[in-house]
C-alpha cells in the first residue's frame, strides 16, 4: 500500500470486496480500492505494484489503532486513535461527522448488527456501550481488571456482547454481557487459562459460535452460545503461533464441503495460512441447518440515511442458491434479534473432524427454524456410540456369566432361592436371557429355562428352611459354610421347643441332630439332581443355537 506509514490495521468493506481501509502511525486513515485482477503472485524478477489510496482521512493527532466499517450502512467508517477518541467518517465526503471521547486509549471496538450501537474497551478497564449518533455512552461499567489488553465483539443480532481479557492474577477470561443491564457479566467471568497472549474474539451469527484465537499461540477455541451461556465445543491446535487473524465473510465459505467458517492467520509475519472449519457430513445435498441466510453485499441504507437516524439490517441471501451455482437470492429480513435461537452444529478444523451433526428437515420459509442444538446432536451421537459399546460389554459379561463351570457349588445355586439372596437370583437368568435372546430375538427356550428355575426354587424352599437347623459340625463341606451354619443355630434357639430340647437327655438331642443331618443330605442330593438337569438344558440350548 502506497502512502501508509507503518500500517498494521486493515478492514474490508462488508458491501464492496475491493474497498479496504487502513490506519497508520501518522494519525491518518486511508481508503484503497483494489484493482480488478490484482495479485501478489508475480513472475520471477517482477515486483508487486503498489496501490495508491483513493481517500485520505485526516483528523486524529496520534496513531490510528483501529478501523472498522459499519455493518449496515454504506461507507461509514469508525477509527480509533491514541488521542482517546473514535471518529465516525463518511468516506464519500472525507471528513469526520461524529466523535466518541474516551478517557484512555481504546483497545477494541465492535458495531451492533444494525449499526446504531457500538461497544468499546479501553485501557482504563471500562466497558462502554455507545449510542453512536448521540455521541455519548449509554452504559459505562467495569470490565476485565487485568493489566493487559481486553477485546470485545458484538454477538451479531443478539443484545449480547462477548469480551476477553485478564484477571488481576493474569488469568485469561471470557465474559458475556447483556447490553440492557451490563453492570456485571452474565454468570461472572469464565476462566480460560493462564497463557499470556491476548485472546481475539470472532463471532459467527450463522452457527451461533464464538471463536477465540490466542495472539502469540496457535490455538483457536470455539464455543456455542446456547441457553444464555457459552458451551465449549472444541479447539484447533497448531504449533505455529498467530500474530493476527481474520475470518472470511460467511457468503464466501464452501457450502459443498460444509465449511462453516474460514480463518486466515499470519504466521511469523511471512505468510498467511487459511484454516477451514468443516462439519463432516456425507450428505450430497445443501445443509440448510448449518447455512441459514447470511448478510449479502447490499447495505441497508446509505451514509446520509444513517446519519439522519435510520436503522435496519442489510438484506440477506439464501446460501442454497449459492450452493446451486445460481445468483444469490435475497430473502426478507425482520430485525428481531431476541427471537433467533442458538443451536449450531459443531464445526471442526479441516484436519480435526468434530462430531457429525444430525440433519433436520428443511422448513419452507426463508426464516429457518432453530437448528438442533449442539448438545442434542452430541448426545445423540454419544447415545448411539454407547449403545454399541454396551452391547459389546454385555456380550463379554454374558460369555463369562453363561459359563456353568462354577455352579458345581450347590450352596451358590441354593442361595439363589433364599429371599435374602434375591439379587443373585435375578442376575444369572438375566445374563442368560440376554446372551441367547439379544442376537436372535425372540427366543422361547430362555423363558423355559426361567420357568425351570422357578420350579426348582419352589421345590428347594422347604428344604432350605430345614437347612437352617444344620449344625456347625459339617462346616468342612463347602455347601455348609460357617455363616450358613451359624444362622441356623441362632434360629434353632429361637424355636418354640428350644427350651424343651435343652431339658431332654443328650441321647435324644443327638438323635434329633442325626435326623436333621439325614434330611440335609437328602436335600443336597435333590439339589445336585436339579443342577444336573439345568446344566443339561443349557447345553441343549447352546447346541441348538450353535446349529
Amino acid at each position: 500500500m502506497d502512502g501508509d506509514t507503518g500500517a498494521e490495521i486493515v478492514h474490508r468493506s462488508p458491501f464492496n470486496d475491493s474497498l479496504i481501509a487502513s490506519g497508520s502511525d501518522d494519525g491518518k486513515a486511508f481508503i484503497y480500492k483494489v484493482p480488478e485482477g490484482f495479485t501478489l503472485r508475480t513472475e520471477e524478477g517482477e515486483t508487486v505494484k503498489d496501490v495508491a489510496p483513493v481517500q485520505k482521512l485526516s483528523g486524529h493527532s496520534r496513531k490510528v489503532g483501529h478501523v472498522l466499517f459499519n455493518p449496515a450502512a454504506e461507507n461509514i467508517l469508525a477509527t480509533s486513535s491514541g488521542d482517546y477518541t473514535i471518529k465516525l467518517w463518511d468516506i464519500e465526503v472525507g471528513s469526520p461527522r461524529l466523535t466518541l471521547k474516551h478517557t484512555d486509549i481504546v483497545q477494541s471496538l465492535s458495531w451492533s448488527a444494525n449499526g446504531s450501537l457500538m461497544v468499546t474497551t479501553s485501557r482504563d478497564k471500562k466497558l462502554r456501550i455507545w449510542d453512536v449518533r448521540q455521541e455519548k455512552p449509554a452504559h459505562v461499567v467495569p470490565g476485565h481488571q487485568g493489566a493487559k489488553n481486553s477485546r470485545v465483539t458484538w454477538m451479531g443480532e443478539h443484545d449480547r456482547v462477548a469480551t476477553t481479557g485478564f484477571s488481576k492474577m493474569s488469568d485469561r477470561q471470557l465474559g458475556l454481557w447483556d447490553i440492557r443491564d451490563p453492570k456485571e457479566p452474565v454468570g461472572g467471568f469464565q476462566m480460560l487459562d493462564a497463557i499470556s497472549g491476548v485472546c481475539m474474539p470472532f463471532w459467527d451469527d450463522g452457527t451461533q459460535c464464538l471463536y477465540l484465537a490466542g495472539k502469540g499461540d496457535g490455538n483457536i477455541r470455539y464455543f456455542e452460545y446456547e441457553n444464555g451461556k457459552f458451551e465449549f465445543l472444541s479447539e484447533y491446535k497448531s504449533a505455529d503461533p498467530q500474530r493476527g487473524m481474520a475470518f472470511l465473510p460467511k457468503r464466501g465459505v464452501n457450502t459443498h464441503d460444509n465449511e462453516v467458517m474460514r480463518a486466515f492467520k499470519t504466521v511469523n509475519d511471512s505468510y498467511i495460512e487459511p484454516i477451514s472449519f468443516i462439519v463432516p457430513r456425507r450428505a450430497e445435498v445443501f445443509q440448510d441447518d448449518i447455512f441459514p441466510p447470511v448478510v449479502g453485499s447490499k447495505p441497508a441504507m446509505s451514509a446520509g440515511e444513517w446519519f439522519d437516524g435510520k436503522e435496519g439490517l442489510p438484506p440477506k441471501i439464501d446460501l442454497a442458491s449459492v450452493y446451486a451455482g445460481e445468483q444469490p437470492a435475497e430473502v426478507a429480513v425482520d430485525y428481531k434479534p431476541s427471537v433467533r435461537a442458538q443451536s449450531p452444529p459443531a464445526p471442526s478444523p479441516t484436519k480435526k473432524a468434530h462430531e457429525p451433526a444430525s440433519e433436520p428437515a428443511a422448513p419452507p420459509s426463508s426464516f429457518r427454524d432453530p437448528p438442533p442444538s449442539m448438545k442434542e446432536q452430541t448426545s445423540s451421537i454419544k447415545d448411539l456410540a454407547s449403545k454399541f459399546t454396551d452391547d459389546k460389554e454385555d456380550d463379554d459379561s454374558e460369555e463369562d456369566s453363561s459359563s456353568f463351570e462354577e455352579i458345581a457349588k450347590p450352596i451358590d445355586r441354593s442361595e439363589r432361592h433364599v429371599p435374602a439372596a434375591a439379587p443373585n437370583e435375578k442376575s444369572e437368568p438375566t445374563a442368560i436371557s440376554r446372551n441367547f435372546g439379544d442376537p436372535l430375538s425372540p427366543v422361547d427356550k430362555p423363558d423355559d429355562f426361567e420357568q425351570a428355575s422357578q420350579m426348582a426354587a419352589s421345590q428347594d424352599t422347604p428344604t432350605l428352611i430345614k437347612k437352617e437347623q444344620a449344625p456347625p459340625s459339617k462346616s468342612t463341606e463347602e455347601p455348609l459354610s460357617s455363616k450358613s451354619t451359624q444362622e441356623p443355630l441362632a434360629n434353632a434357639k429361637s424355636r418354640p421347643h428350644a427350651g424343651i430340647i435343652s431339658d431332654e437327655p443328650i441321647q435324644r438331642s443327638l438323635a434329633e441332630i442325626k435326623s436333621l443331618l439325614e434330611q440335609q443330605t437328602m436335600t443336597m442330593s435333590a439339589q445336585s439332581q436339579e443342577i444336573s438337569k439345568l446344566t443339561a438344558e443349557v447345553d441343549r440350548l447352546r447346541t441348538k443355537l450353535g446349529e
